[in-house]
């Protein structure tokens, strides 16, 4: 056994970095060009087609399903050349990845061959089968029939030898069964609402767009290693294993050095990436060993949501060409960091204005401020329905430690701008609207260094919605969602506030007060009525905890109570009010994610089960045994004196007779409770058997565990442990 653990760890550190090729250009010259963007319409559309396209891409213009003909042999053509031979609807159902079926461009020519052809109707629609995705019993299993339907807004790309096409997905009765169709009406929404605010300080915006840049934080681990761990092959964390003596209590990894073999995946990565238009940007070490991050330019809601699932997926299929896997969970080992994926959104108008930074006059000053506060106010109105947003069975386990903001929503604003809402508040002075545009100047006593630009806010890492300057970060999103889980309802929330600040604002006119006079008395309101979301401190302190329940934040951290946020009827009442999801659609999300946490439980626990009686305790035993032995031989050698030199192993061996008996039962109860709760008809009662049985069993045995791998033999040891998987060699 020793030799075989030995052989697998030793052949994964042996592996060397991959040659890369690099590609001879430089990046602006290879960017998009496997995707089908304005410059490869122009040159494969008719004109009054591409300027129709750009139309619709740019402006929400209808698309037309005459142009779809056009469109289509523009861009099979264009595919062809990249020598793409299939294509494929490309959408983003319920189940956090992404669902592709590819057909070949061939058909009958009449005469015994075939042809190779890509029509309209073929682009426009495909019918996927809806009930063998997650529908919340929207859909039976012998109603198969649902649509996905082309998403004009979301460039086309070609990815291997497959023209992919971006889509919505959509049941036989006109329900969304996927995160794009809600996320786009979410964009429409958010659009419309906050045009109509801006129309207050600027007549000429015409449209708003919702921006969202994402960081990607990933682990990647050698993947002979990986090979050699069946919880992170099925389940994609480690469910259990002994902290490593280091790992990040010395800081040194965080920003570090990067090491040559992910140096030359990171390349690689990038480079793709960069073919498929996604502009990669920062790349660097983050704060656990085997830890890192990827993060792009800001660009509108749709296409980044999209971009970010493209970049999981090159993710998982680069690493495995360095002798890497990429791991996504965000929690796969115990005591260190988890990974997420924060969400940095912001608003910004067709005419320049960003809504979300301070400007230069004081009435650019009193749209920031107008728009900020709405935010705030529908964060403090729909804080649950935010945490259920991005609420999971794997993102459980990384909220509230190791940096990860609490299952508490929040918001951090920074002295700056607190101080000014705090004067605001009672007052109407000018003076309250002459924010600095920029950042101040700060001088070190150093001649050498030049001057530093200080941030008009500081930071806090525990904060899950702060305010950073001239967006909001949403930090409690996980590494492995999907981020249009958490845009939705961000979009969505503010869309709702800005439209009941509109419907106070034009009372208030209509009343007689000064337009001036009547935004300024709805926003004093509004900053009385968030006050309660805000908060700057330390949000892993007990004292924050106890606080936040006092000023009626949501502190629940049970994800299945969580998930109830999408059915209460506030929730129900401002997606149905924008427009974005219907009550059948919401209940059914409520549904499915009841579903999805039971099933990756349960997945966990027989994993779990299996390795303990399989894996770990023959092992122990086995030690166990070679123990006995050696105090039988000590006492049979030694006499008295072998007795009292054996006594250490004596009581090694009974330590280890306790956690395999404590194993043994553990794995009973585990199993018998994961029965208990499989006969429960309530996918919500289901989900919270397992919140409340499994999951605590499962924690109470892996103590036990974990305390073998600190006593029995290393050689014997059948796991990859910590300190071998967390450090790349």
């Amino acid at each position: 056994m020793s030799s075989l653990r030995f052989q697998v760890i030793g052949e994964a550190f042996k592996k060397q970095p991959l040659d890369v090729v690099m590609p001879t250009k430089r990046p602006e010259e290879y960017y998009g060009v496997n995707v089908f963007n304005k410059a490869s319409m122009f040159k494969y559309l008719p004109g009054d087609v591409y300027r129709k396209m750009v139309d619709i891409m740019e402006n929400g213009a209808t698309m037309e399903r005459s142009m779809a003909d056009i469109v289509a042999d523009g861009m099979k053509r264009w595919a062809m050349e990249l020598g793409a031979t299939h294509y494929t609807h490309w959408f983003h159902p319920l189940t956090d990845t992404t669902a592709e079926k590819h057909d070949a461009f061939i058909e009958h020519n009449g005469k015994g061959g075939i042809i190779e052809e890509f029509e309209g109707k073929l682009l426009a629609q495909q019918e996927p089968d809806a009930s063998s995705f997650p529908n919340g019993g929207i859909r039976a299993t012998f109603e198969a029939r649902g649509y996905s339907a082309w998403d004009p807004t979301s460039p086309a790309f070609v990815m291997d030898d497959t023209l992919c096409i971006p889509t919505i997905f959509i049941s036989y009765t006109g329900e969304s069964l996927d995160y794009k169709a809600p996320l786009l009406k979410a964009i429409h929404a958010v659009d419309k609402a906050a045009v109509d605010v801006c129309h207050y300080f600027d007549s000429a915006v015409k449209k708003v767009y919702s921006y969202l840049g994402w960081e990607q934080e990933y682990f990647l681990v050698d993947e002979g290693l990986y090979a050699a761990r069946p919880d992170l092959l099925m389940s994609g964390r480690t469910l259990m294993g002994h902290g490593s003596a280091k790992d990040q209590q010395l800081e040194d990894h965080y920003f570090g050095a990067i090491p040559e073999r992910v140096q030359a995946f990171m390349k690689d990565l990038e480079v793709e990436a960069m073919k498929l238009g996604i502009p990669a940007k920062t790349r660097h070490n983050e704060v656990a060993p085997n830890q890192f991050e990827l993060a792009p330019i800001f660009e509108e809601t749709n296409l980044a949501c999209d971009h970010n699932m493209l970049v999981m997926t090159l993710m998982k299929k680069i690493a495995r060409k360095h002798g890497f896997r990429c791991l996504l969970h965000e929690k796969p080992f115990a005591g260190v960091n988890g990974s997420g994926k924060h969400n940095n959104w912001s608003l910004g108008t067709d005419n320049g204005h960003r809504l979300m930074s301070p400007g230069k006059t004081t009435e650019e000053n009193l749209m920031f401020v107008t728009f900020v506060v709405n935010t705030l106010a529908a964060v403090y109105r729909h804080n649950g329905l935010l945490k259920a947003s991005i609420m999971s069975a794997t993102n459980a386990h990384r909220l509230g430690g190791n940096e990860a903001p609490p299952a508490i929503i929040s918001s951090f604003l920074g002295k700056q701008l607190s101080d000014l809402l705090d004067s605001l508040e009672n007052s109407s002075s000018d003076d309250l609207f002459k924010i600095a545009g920029k950042a101040g100047k700060k001088m070190l006593d150093m001649p050498q260094i030049p001057e530093l630009l200080i941030d008009n806010t500081d930071r806090n890492r525990t904060s899950p919605f702060a305010f950073t300057g001239n967006r909001f970060e949403f930090r409690a999103v996980g590494s492995e969602a999907n981020c249009a889980s958490a845009m939705i309802a961000i979009n969505s929330i503010v869309a709702e506030q800005l439209v009941m600040f509109k419907k106070e604002v034009d009372a208030l006119i209509a009343s007689g007060m000064d337009k001036k006079e009547a935004i300024i008395k709805e926003v004093q309101r509004l900053i009385k009525f968030c006050k309660p979301v805000r908060f700057d401190g330390n949000g892993y302190s007990e004292e924050w905890k106890a606080e936040a329940a006092k000023r009626g934040l949501d502190c629940q951290t049970c994800a299945p109570e969580v998930f109830k946020y999408y059915t209460k009827d506030e929730t129900v009442s401002m997606f149905e009010s924008v427009g974005v999801m219907t009550k059948a659609e919401l209940e059914a999300r409520n549904e499915i994610k009841w579903e999805i946490y039971t099933k990756k439980v349960q997945i966990e626990a027989r994993i779990f089960g299996d390795m303990a009686i399989n894996h770990i305790i023959p092992v122990a035993t086995a030690y166990q045994s070679q123990l006995v032995d050696n105090v039988y031989k000590m006492k049979a050698i030694l006499g008295d004196e072998g007795e009292k030199l054996s006594a250490s192993n004596i009581e090694l061996i009974k330590k280890i007779a306790n956690c395999v008996h404590q194993i043994e039962v553990g794995v009973t109860e585990l199993t018998d409770a994961r029965k208990v709760a499989n006969r429960l008809n309530s996918e919500y009662e289901k989900a919270l058997a397992y919140y409340n049985t499994v999951v605590p069993k499962m924690e109470a045995i892996r103590y036990h565990i974990d305390k073998l791998e600190e006593v029995v033999d290393n050689a014997l040891w059948p796991l990859p442990k910590y300190r071998e998987l967390m450090f790349i060699r």
